[in-house]
C-alpha cells in the first residue's frame, strides 16, 4: 500500500493572498492576488516565505526562541465553509480573509482544519503543499478584526477554535490560481494510540 492515499476529495481555490509586511502592533496587513507562483521557499515577497525561519512561541518547548529551523509555516490555508461559520458566530456578515492572514482559501473539503498532518494538496500543474498541522487561533486576527469592526474582534479566538485552518509548506514547486482544483492525499497510517505504546 502506498504511504499516501489519493482521496475523492477535491478543494477549489476561492481566494489567494499574501502579507507583504510583518505584523505590526498585532495588526495583519494582507492583500489578495490572482496567481501565486510557489518555490520551495513559498511565495516570494511574503513575510512567511523562506526555506528556514526563526523559531517562535509555538515551538519553545523544543528550541530557544529565534533558533533557525525548517519553515513548515510558509502558507496558511483556511476553509471557506469554516470561515463562514466563524463569521456567523462572531456576528459578522462575512469574513475578510485578509484579516486572518490567509494564503489560500479553499472550499469543498469537510472538517478541513483537522486534516491529518502530512496530508498533501496537489494542484493542476503538480504544485504540492504538505499540511504541517492545525493553525490555532491567535491574537493577531482578533486585533485586526477589532480595528476593522470595533466590538467584534474579541469573539475571534473562541469562534475560530477548531476552524482556523492549517499551516503548510511547498513540497513541489508550481503555480496556484483562483479556481484551481486541489486533490487531497492522506497518510495511510492509523491514528496514534498512546495507550498501545510501551
Amino acid at each position: 500500500m502506498p504511504p499516501l492515499i489519493p482521496t475523492t476529495h477535491r478543494a477549489r481555490v476561492t481566494w489567494l493572498g499574501y502579507q507583504p509586511v510583518p505584523v505590526e502592533k498585532l495588526v495583519i496587513t494582507s492583500a489578495p492576488v490572482e496567481v501565486m507562483p510557489l518555490s520551495f521557499a513559498g511565495f516570494e515577497g511574503e513575510v512567511h516565505a523562506g526555506v528556514t525561519r526563526p523559531s517562535c512561541s509555538r515551538v519553545l518547548k523544543l528550541y530557544p526562541r529565534d533558533t533557525e529551523i525548517r519553515n513548515v509555516r510558509q502558507l496558511s490555508i483556511v476553509s471557506a465553509e469554516e470561515m463562514a461559520e466563524v463569521a456567523r458566530d462572531m456576528g459578522l456578515p462575512a469574513m475578510d480573509y485578509a484579516w486572518v492572514g490567509a494564503s489560500l482559501v479553499v472550499e469543498g473539503i469537510p472538517d478541513f482544519t483537522h486534516l491529518p498532518p502530512s496530508s498533501r494538496l496537489q494542484g493542476p500543474d503538480g504544485v504540492t503543499l504538505v499540511v504541517d498541522m492545525e493553525n490555532l487561533p491567535c491574537q493577531e486576527p482578533a486585533v485586526t478584526i477589532e480595528r476593522a469592526r470595533p466590538g467584534l474582534g474579541k469573539g475571534f479566538k473562541p469562534a475560530a477554535m477548531g476552524k482556523r485552518g492549517v499551516t503548510a509548506w511547498v513540497e513541489r514547486e508550481g503555480t496556484l490560481r483562483l479556481g484551481d482544483e486541489l486533490r487531497l492525499f492522506i497518510p495511510a497510517q492509523r491514528g496514534w494510540k498512546p495507550d498501545l505504546v510501551e
